[in-house]
């Protein structure tokens, strides 16, 4: 199981991406982050408090739960039932330019289940995605605006990311293919 990011590393590339938001939006009037539960969320908090730490304003978060928008829910009709969790918008985003934050970005169907849930939420100015890993493999036409690292994998490897918040660690780790 490489590392293939550990977390000085995953601290420097939210710092860089955070650095890219402001540039590309000159500041950060009308943005709020939007994360992806669980990571997704984690990310996006770690975010907005550097975004606060470079220009001093508070950015608007909340967290997003997409498990009644994905395509392969009901596909399998016995088994465990999904967990829902809560969805945690506390501000309109309405005519605001909404950061979306996810950990990976694989076949898009994660993100495209996430935009159908946020665009339930009201109409946003536009939508910029962000993510931590792309690993490529995109079944839908759906490109990262800001991406921490692009990793290459095959169909048999999997990227895993592991945050203090919730697994007590900060690394990615890619598991799987060939031995």
């Amino acid at each position: 199981m490489p590392v293939v990011m550990d977390a000085d590393r995953i601290g420097r590339t939210l710092t860089r991406i955070a650095h890219e938001i402001v540039e590309r939006n000159r500041g950060v009037k009308d943005l709020a982050l939007v994360g992806v539960r669980t990571r997704g969320d984690h990310l996006a908090r770690r975010l907005a408090r550097t975004l606060h730490e470079i220009t001093g304003d508070e950015v608007p978060t909340g967290a997003l739960d997409i498990t009644l928008y994905r395509d392969d829910l009901m596909r399998h009709a016995v088994g465990p039932q999904p967990l829902v969790r809560r969805t945690e918008i506390p501000f309109s985003i309405d005519d605001r330019k909404i950061l979306l934050v996810d950990d990976v970005l694989y076949t898009g169907r994660t993100t495209r289940a996430a935009l159908d849930a946020l665009i339930d939420f009201g109409r946003p100015r536009s939508i910029q995605l962000i993510v931590l890993v792309d690993r490529g493999h995109r079944e839908l036409p759906i490109k990262a605006d800001y991406v921490g690292k692009n990793l290459p994998t095959s169909f048999e490897e999997s990227v895993q990311v592991y945050l203090q918040e919730s697994d007590d660690r900060d690394e990615v780790v890619l598991q799987g293919g060939a031995a």
